[in-house]
């Protein structure tokens, strides 16, 4: 699952790499949704289903433990403190992703705002459920190896800005 998938083309390249994995693409925004349309048909894509409202009406929905990844790329930052309470990263959102994924399973967030990662960074390795898996800070500083780079990735390498990559582990359920 990829919540706010902008343009849709790193979603799209992710179904076309794994013909044999379901995807769900989860975006707000009209023109986003028909950017992603276009690559579906482009592609060929079967895998690829698309959810074109708030995700927080979905992921209740969903059966738990249903998920490997779920990607949260470059979201609305709400830098303001009073906007804070906006930010996709809190604790019921993360209680919600730890439900879906299976043990084992990741959280990635991307991200080019200081304040979203230093929130994010704030939130998800305090939550019981994930970990953070880090070993040195270079492995935040590179983008996955099986990701592409987004459109909002180059915009903030083109606007000086330096994107973080964090993966977060969903620790295994108590029996």
């Amino acid at each position: 699952m990829e919540i706010g998938f902008g343009s849709g083309e790193h979603i799209a390249a992710q179904a076309a790499a794994n013909p044999d994995v379901g995807f769900i693409g989860c975006e707000v925004f009209l023109n986003g949704v028909a950017s992603l349309l276009r690559y579906v048909e482009e592609f060929k894509l079967t895998n690829l289903r698309i959810f074109d409202n708030d995700v927080r009406h979905l992921l209740p929905r969903l059966k738990t433990a249903s998920f490997s990844r779920i990607s949260l790329p470059f979201p609305d930052p709400w830098p303001k403190a009073r906007h804070a309470k906006r930010r996709f990263v809190s604790t019921p959102m993360l209680d919600e992703m730890a439900r879906l994924l299976v043990d084992g399973g990741e959280f990635r967030v991307a991200s080019d705002h200081p304040t979203y990662v230093e929130w994010t960074l704030l939130h998800a390795p305090r939550h019981p459920d994930f970990l953070w898996p880090v070993q040195n800070p270079d492995e935040w500083r590179i983008r996955p190896l099986d990701s592409i780079a987004s459109r909002y990735e180059e915009k903030a390498l083109t606007a000086g800005r330096t994107p973080t990559f964090l993966n977060f582990s969903r620790r295994p359920r108590k029996p």
